[in-house]
């Protein structure tokens, strides 16, 4: 776990709390504790599960120094998938052992365990199958390799399979997943290899898996460029995007970054759209689209921003100048273009 993330660390004794600033400092984490013990940088509390129910969505780990009851009472009305949950971990109050309570795997709290047990000199335990049993889990590889999980349900599916001895299909014609040359895989290059109802995996940015049952991953490598006129609602841009992405064959899950021209930095449904495509917009001036050598200039397009293309240009730039995929798409109001970012 990225030592950059929000981890609250709660003790409940004078001899947890010491052990609680240890952590605190090498983790840079705040350190909590009831009114009577806390002094300095501790934060005070009247009621620990009281102030749990305020701060469980805020950290992206908790560190209990307390019984692993006590976390668990505290934690449980708050719990909402393994997506979504932090990481929690549950240390005695000596540091001996440092246990990996919740979200071990994408919240990273089997990460954060063994970091913890670095810290104080103790031992991680850690119980999720696939780490006991010395495998690959799926739901970290992708984490690792900064691929989308498009259905988490399916995680379960394939890991037991590989807890089972069993061979596990996977088409990643990338290898982004770095698996290839694992003898537990066998690895796929096309549908018609692809044996429908046997545990597999699918990477891909586009939407073309044969199997609703395979695990499916997405590379964040999708690039929009768009242009649109002024005032346009976040609606219009957003059902654009959809209405390309679904005659184009594309994964919404792959989508990275979103680009325009910077005139548009203040357009409200542009950066709506953005938003709810959960990515960081990216502006350009004028001159660095110019620089680029777009397939479909417009006339009216310089007319109106002074430069002849902003879709096919921004999703060129932004993409470091990978691939093309879609060329201009328009609507009345809103332009789109789409290119994919060279996998390194």
């Amino acid at each position: 776990m990225p030592q950059t993330r929000k981890i609250a660390i709660y003790a409940l004794t004078q001899q947890g709390l010491t052990l609680a600033k240890r952590l605190a400092g090498e983790l840079n984490g705040t350190t909590f504790a009831p009114r009577r013990m806390a002094e300095g940088d501790v934060v005070p509390f009247d009621s620990l599960t009281r102030f749990v129910a305020e701060s469980f969505t805020k950290y992206d780990g908790h560190i209990f120094i307390a019984a692993a009851g006590i976390a668990v009472r505290c934690i449980a009305p708050h719990l909402v998938g393994k997506d979504s949950d932090p990481a929690v971990v549950v240390l005695d109050q000596k540091g001996e052992f440092a246990v990996s309570l919740l979200s071990g795997h994408l919240g990273g709290a089997n990460d954060l365990a063994v970091k913890c047990a670095e810290i104080v000199g103790g031992q991680a335990v850690v119980t999720t199958a696939t780490d006991s049993a010395g495998v690959p889990s799926l739901d970290m590889l992708a984490d690792a390799h900064g691929l989308v999980i498009g259905n988490l349900d399916r995680v379960k599916v394939v890991n037991g399979a590989l807890l089972d001895n069993r061979i596990v299909q996977v088409h990643d014609l990338d290898n982004l997943l770095g698996l290839s040359g694992d003898a537990r895989f066998s690895f796929v290059s096309n549908t018609n290899q692809w044996k429908t109802g046997e545990p597999g995996v699918w990477v891909s940015w586009r939407e073309d898996c044969p199997d609703a049952n395979a695990l499916r991953l997405y590379p964040k490598v999708l690039i929009l460029g768009m242009g649109c006129r002024r005032g346009v609602p976040e609606r219009d841009i957003t059902a654009h995007i959809h209405a390309v992405f679904d005659a184009a064959g594309l994964a919404l899950s792959s989508i990275d970054a979103l680009g325009s021209v910077d005139a548009k930095s203040d357009e409200a449904g542009l950066l709506e759209a953005a938003e709810k495509l959960g990515v960081e917009p990216i502006f350009y001036s004028k001159d660095q689209l110019d620089c680029v050598d777009a397939p479909n200039p417009s006339g009216a397009v310089m007319q109106r921003m002074g430069v002849g293309s902003v879709a096919e240009a921004s999703a060129i730039l932004l993409s470091d100048k990978g691939e093309l995929l879609v060329e201009k798409t328009k609507t009345k109001t809103v332009t789109l273009a789409v290119a994919r970012r060279k996998i390194c």
